[in-house]
């Protein structure tokens, strides 16, 4: 592996399917306090993702339950994916092709305009690799909650 390069940059956030979306945006938000950065909706206009802010480049993601099916071809209710951090998606790919890593998704953009590539751990536990553009739904939030605790906090 290419001792220059470091694949991950840091956790951008765990994913969660719900079984009920407002209870766990209700619990994330009034009982834990997270504030909400962004919401995806399906083709059909149905809330899918709900974005939940934990501090610059790290959210919590929600997916609503039991609707979509999982890269493992089943329903899963509680965490269903891990996604890490990169800087740079194109070497990102290819060092883990280099090293024998298996990829189930090749690159793609995603809704909240980021690159992402999907490959699994020995386990089997799905991980996103992903890059959050500027121009991404993840960079947008960043910059706006992340001015907000800086003035929260002077």
């Amino acid at each position: 592996m290419d001792q220059d390069f470091q694949i991950v940059a840091g956790l951008s956030h765990a994913a969660i399917r719900t079984r009920s979306m407002p209870d766990s945006v209700r619990f994330y938000t009034k009982v834990l306090g997270l504030r909400e950065a962004f919401r995806m909706h399906r083709e059909d206009g149905t809330l899918g993702t709900v974005y939940l802010f934990l501090a610059a480049g790290q959210y919590l993601e929600l997916f609503a339950g039991g609707v979509r099916e999982s890269l493992a071809g089943q329903d899963v209710i509680g965490i269903c994916h891990l996604c890490l951090m990169t800087r740079d998606i194109q070497k990102s790919y290819a060092a883990v092709k280099r090293a024998g890593g298996p990829i189930d998704r090749e690159i793609q953009r995603g809704k909240s305009r980021c690159w992402m590539f999907w490959t699994h751990d020995p386990d089997g536990t799905p991980i996103e690799i992903m890059e959050m553009p500027p121009e991404s739904m993840q960079a947008q939030a960043d910059r706006l909650l992340a001015a907000d605790d800086r003035e929260a906090g002077s």
